[in-house]
This record gives C-alpha cells, structure tokens and sequence, in this order.
C-alpha cells in the first residue's frame, strides 16, 4: 500500500460532503488521527497551532506554525491541493482561521483536540456552537476500504509473528517487566513503528484484563494472559491476545479456557453483514454464561481498529449498528476469576460481502510452554 492508497485525495472531498449533510459549515482537525484520517498528515501535537479547516463548502486549508510548513509539505497532504496557510511567532492563528471562516454557526472539532485549542476556537468564533467532528468522520472512518484492509491485514501478520516468539521467552523465573521488554523489542522488529502497548499478566494479575506489567515473578503452573499491539509506519494498528501457560495449568483454568475459545470461535462465526453487533457480543456471552462464567466476563466483545487501537464499532450489547462490509473490529472475550487467574483470546475480524476475515492467525488453542 502507498499513502495514495491509505490516504486518497477523494477522501477531502468525501468528508467535505458529509460535512454540509451533518449541518456543519467546517470541521477544525488538529493533530491526530482525525487529522491523519483525512489528510495522511501524521502531525506534532505542539502548542502552536496546526489546523487543517474544511469547510462545507469552498476550499480546504492547513494552519500550520511557520516552523512545521517543511514537515506538512513533504506529507501525504501535499497532494490534496491545500494552501498552506504558514503563521509566525507574533500571530495569532484562532483569530486567523476566525477570520477566513467568518461567521459560522456550527462547527466540527477533532474528537482528540486538546481543550486548550477547543477554547481558544470559542473565544475567536463566539456564538458558534462546537461538536465532534466524529459525528461527520465516524460513517466514514469505520468502512475500511480495500487499502485499508490490507494495512490492518499487514500489522496482523506482523502481530502474529511476534505471538509466536512468546513462547521462547516465557518462563518460570522471569518477570514481568521482563518478558515484555522482549517483546517489545520484537514488535519494533516486525516492522512496528511505535508499541503501544504490551500486557503481560501472570498468575492473579491475569484476572485483571488492563493489567501491564509489573516486576511480578512467573511461576510454574501458571497461566498468562498477553495481549500486544501497536502501529505500522503507515499508521494502521495492531492488537491481539493470546493466553500461554508456563507449565500445565490448573484443572479449573483447562476447563474454562475452552470454554473460552468456543466463545471467541461462536462470535467470530457471527460476523456477517446485516447482523447487529450487540448480536456479536452475545454470541460470545451466551456461550460463557451457559458455562456459568458469566460474571467473569467483565467487558465489551470488542471495538473498531484502523488508525487508532480503539475507534468505532464497539461490540457491545446496546449497540444495534448493523454489520457492512469493511468494518473491522477485534473479537476478545474473557474470562477472570480474581484472586486467580484469567484468560483472554483475541483476533481482529473484518466483516467481508459473504462473512468475515480474521486477521490474525496464531493458535487460539492453550499453548503451554
């Protein structure tokens, strides 16, 4: 994939479009993935103002602080056909972009904007009333386009290869800490550019599913829970779970386990267009509520991936957002016992014309190591 290809110049004109059909007379995106989303800009977040404005209507336009004019023209932006509105140090770029906006009534702000830039906007535009600019992004943003797909495909392989290094580097004896200073390193070396996250969660810490790591001591016979992931140059995401043991497990932990990867196998085998994702989400839940585990199973199925680790859709029951092509989204019930252990099994999915895809393709059954 090229940044043409993640990034292309059609999208402007398609988030301009849903722009004026949401009532809004411009979207204001700061750094962020919003920002990146609709520009393959991947900006600093400075205090200095960088701003890409589109309005409903009429021309596209970037702020950006003097300093950071060679940055945003050798991005990805540079081909959408944007003036480049450069500010010095003794501007004042709100009042700037107030000016060329002239009276709007409603206006978009990037969802991630910092509250900083949120007010100063207030002051430069008053009596304009503020949104989120993912009430426009959000239609757009969750349809994955072909490229897109492969992106996430690409981080997935590059996950997997990592996953399957895990084994070699679990053992009774090490920490924590320890473990994942190693896979950290490893996920750089697939060709990750940043980490964003790694959980390695033994023992009782398993039963804790946003555990990190602690200078905690693996021991013999125990399960653990890690769940890794982070984002390629390109700017598409990974993440995935899988559940090792360090020696056979206990009984009760064997049992529930399967129990488990039934789960994750039913609400994967629910994906299709059309179908609801709270109706995922209860795919998975039924299963582990047959099996008398229900209240172990404290959070959502799963949530959208692309340009961020967590975006819409979230598969979660309430929400009836029916399934179309494109979206892609994690599957990762679990189950935790506290006190004890838990387990956690998770693949990106993406919901294809006759089904689904998983993206992710190491063993989901246990492996002890």
């Amino acid at each position: 994939m090229t940044s043409s290809d993640l990034y292309p110049v059609s999208r402007l004109a398609a988030v301009q479009e849903a722009t004026a059909k949401a009532g809004l007379d411009a979207l204001l995106l700061t750094p962020g993935p919003d920002l990146r989303y609709v520009s393959g800009y991947d900006a600093k977040p400075l205090e200095r103002l960088t701003c890409l404005v589109v309005p409903a209507s009429g021309e596209a336009y970037m702020m950006v602080p003097r300093l950071e004019l060679p940055a945003a023209e050798a991005s990805p932006a540079s081909r959408l056909g944007l003036e480049f509105v450069a500010w010095d140090e003794t501007d004042d770029p709100y009042a700037i972009a107030a000016a060329r906006l002239g009276r709007p009534a409603r206006v978009g702000l990037a969802d991630r904007m910092w509250a900083m830039s949120s007010l100063r906007f207030r002051e430069a535009l008053p009596g304009t009333e503020q949104v989120l600019a993912g009430s426009v992004l959000r239609e757009l943003r969750m349809r994955k386009s072909p490229a897109e797909v492969a992106a996430l495909r690409q981080a997935g392989e590059a996950i997997d290869g990592v996953h399957r290094q895990v084994p070699g580097l679990l053992r009774a004896g090490r920490t924590e800490r320890e473990v994942a200073r190693d896979i950290a390193e490893a996920i750089l070396a697939s060709g990750h550019a940043t980490v964003d996250f790694v959980i390695v969660a033994s023992g009782p810490n398993g039963a804790s599913p946003h555990h990190d790591v602690s200078d905690r001591v693996i021991q013999a016979g125990e399960p653990v829970v890690v769940d890794i992931g982070g984002a390629l140059h390109n700017g598409y995401c990974s993440d995935s779970t899988r559940t090792y043991s360090v020696g056979e497990p206990p009984a009760e932990f064997a049992a529930y386990y399967e129990v488990l990867r039934q789960a994750q196998d039913a609400a994967c085998r629910a994906v299709r267009p059309g179908v609801s994702c709270e109706s995922i989400d209860a795919a998975a839940r039924d299963v582990i509520a047959a099996a008398g585990h229900g209240d172990h199973f404290v959070h959502r199925t799963g949530h959208g991936i692309g340009i961020e680790t967590h975006e819409e859709p979230y598969i979660v029951a309430g929400n009836g957002e029916p399934m179309e092509p494109g979206f892609a989204f994690s599957v990762e019930p679990g189950i935790y016992l506290p006190g004890r252990h838990g387990a956690r099994i998770e693949d990106i999915v993406v919901c294809t014309d006759g089904g689904y895809e998983r993206l992710n393709n190491t063993p989901r059954e246990l492996v002890v190591v």
